[in-house]
């Protein structure tokens, strides 16, 4: 059992909370890093790095947002003195055969930085979150029962993010997925009328797809207060789907987990028991 804490980056994040309390009940020591942690880290501040590094040789990195974010993501493992072992968190499908995408450019630049590094590294490659309708930006759309994306007739396999936790954390103390990409999965892919569906039947509620026009969606992200740089790069990983290019199922997580992942209609009951998409107790 290792005495050094593990770095978590963006530990307040979807992933990083869940690596965290795995390691909590393993009883392996960690270190979270945020703007607002006891080492203060900042992506755009370079002034917090060395310091969130002191007396860590593992982390995990879960990259901020949009070309910029990536970008920074990359210079600071250029600068990582003393780490040794790295897992990052990436997306499904980057550098793949003919997923020729511009949004996944700045993704497989910092994949390409992380197997250059010199350092122990895994890749992990998650499709999207089924998380992000009830800790993210698409909770407000389910409570407002009206999913307003620009997926058109393109499914996703989407997981569920404690999977991912368990899949971060076996990777982080396990060696044998050192230099390993590994692409995760829910177990059938979905397309957002049949997500609308799903959480239909988990809430009791009607709740009904829109499918915009891509730049009628930039368009309705800067009114939510998205500047254009994340809201184009929002609307360009919707349009993977849109384009029919995530439409497969990976299995990674039976691979390290030895088990199934987690299908959305179990993962949507059991959400919806929590009370997150109550109107009652939302705002929208």
């Amino acid at each position: 059992m290792t005495t050094t804490p593990i770095l978590i980056l963006s530990g307040k994040g979807k992933t990083g909370r869940r690596v965290a309390a795995q390691l909590d009940q393993r009883g392996v020591p960690y270190r979270l890093a945020s703007r607002s942690s006891e080492r203060r880290f900042d992506w755009y501040d370079e002034s917090t790095w060395a310091d969130t590094l002191a007396g860590v040789d593992t982390a995990y990195l879960a990259p901020p947002v949009g070309p910029t974010g990536l970008t920074q993501a990359g210079k600071f493992i250029a600068q990582a003195r003393g780490l040794r072992r790295l897992v990052l968190l990436s997306g499904r499908g980057v550098g793949s055969p003919g997923r020729d995408f511009a949004v996944y450019d700045g993704q497989l630049e910092l994949e390409s930085v992380v197997q250059a590094s010199g350092l122990d590294w895994t890749i992990v490659q998650p499709a999207w979150f089924a998380q992000n309708f009830s800790e993210d930006f698409l909770q407000y759309h389910v409570l407002a029962d009206e999913i307003r994306l620009s997926t058109g007739t393109g499914a996703e396999a989407w997981i569920d993010t404690n999977d991912v936790g368990d899949v971060m954390t076996t990777a982080l103390l396990d060696p044998a997925y050192v230099g390993r990409v590994l692409p995760l999965s829910g177990p059938r892919t979905l397309t957002m009328t049949e997500i609308a569906a799903e959480l239909s039947a988990a809430t009791g509620r009607t709740i009904s797809y829109v499918d915009l026009d891509p730049e009628a969606h930039v368009a309705e992200l800067l009114e939510q207060g998205l500047i254009r740089e994340d809201a184009e790069a929002v609307r360009d990983l919707f349009a993977v789907i849109r384009n029919h290019r995530s439409e497969y199922v990976s299995d990674g997580v039976e691979q390290v987990l030895g088990r199934p992942a987690r299908d959305f209609t179990d993962w949507a009951r059991e959400t919806a028991k929590t009370g997150v998409w109550d109107r009652t107790a939302g705002t929208v």
